[in-house]
């Protein structure tokens, strides 16, 4: 088959190892170019539709759907800066992830060596819901919601009834919002957060090295996709301009 010839949906399908009504999903959504049309109004897909349909199963793998459509829309408008700003932005919120597991571990392990129960912490700076939310980049609906769930218990300041999260409800926190972001349910967070309470941190440690795993699959992913974006963009897509760039060195 030559680089003219040309594909039709159920070629690409099979190909592609997708359904036909995907192949019409994809490219109304962005994640393929734009089909041609024969003079009857048929689709005629070409080798550029087989390498994006390709580099978008590869992508998905490590950056998920909705950033991998955002990517490939990007892309085949034309605008490969804002592309790769958004593959750059999926690098940052991976690395501040796998800060955040890195940090819960130390916390954890640290406790698991001391004898003292997690029941009787020591006294601590107390932040507002706004300042605890920040400092695990979530929403502060997410803390209120997780409260109602019996996940957190914040403590309330006397006057104004506002909810203060002390160095217990930080770790709690941070617990719930690395497994919730993994996808763990409720009730198994509950009872890694009694084991927590417990002082038996041995069963947190484990769900929060799990997630460490999780993140390092996907960072791989993200690796093996950037090769076949990147080997799609080099034959079909627009080429970065380094002109620029090469007046600087």
């Amino acid at each position: 088959m030559t680089a003219r010839s040309y594909l039709r949906p159920h070629d690409l399908a099979l190909a592609g190892a997708i359904s036909v009504q995907q192949v019409r999903n994809y490219e109304a959504a962005g994640l393929i170019p734009k089909a041609e049309r024969s003079s009857s109004g048929y689709r005629l897909y070409t080798q550029q539709h087989l390498a994006a349909l390709q580099a978008v199963k590869s992508m998905v793998r490590g950056y998920g759907w909705p950033r991998t459509s955002a990517i490939m829309r990007a892309l085949h408008q034309g605008d490969l800066s804002t592309a790769l700003a958004l593959i750059d932005q999926h690098h940052a919120e991976l690395a501040s992830k796998r800060l955040q597991v890195e940090q819960t571990l130390f916390a954890l392990r640290t406790l698991a060596a001391q004898s003292d129960s997690l029941q009787s912490p020591r006294p601590s700076q107390r932040l507002r819901v706004g300042e605890a939310a920040g400092q695990v980049g979530v929403r502060v609906s997410a803390l209120h919601f997780w409260e109602q769930q019996g996940l957190l218990h914040p403590v309330r300041e006397r006057h104004n009834r506002y909810r203060l999260y002390d160095e217990q409800q930080m770790r709690r926190l941070r617990v719930v919002a690395l497994l919730r972001e993994a996808g763990y349910g409720f009730e198994l967070i509950q009872s890694v957060l009694d084991e927590l309470a417990a002082g038996r941190p041995e069963k947190a440690i484990v769900a929060v090295e799990k997630r460490g795993e999780e993140l390092t699959r996907t960072s791989w992913a993200c690796i093996e996709a950037l090769t076949s974006f990147q080997r799609y963009v080099s034959e079909f897509g627009p080429q970065p301009d380094f002109t620029n760039l090469a007046s600087l060195v």
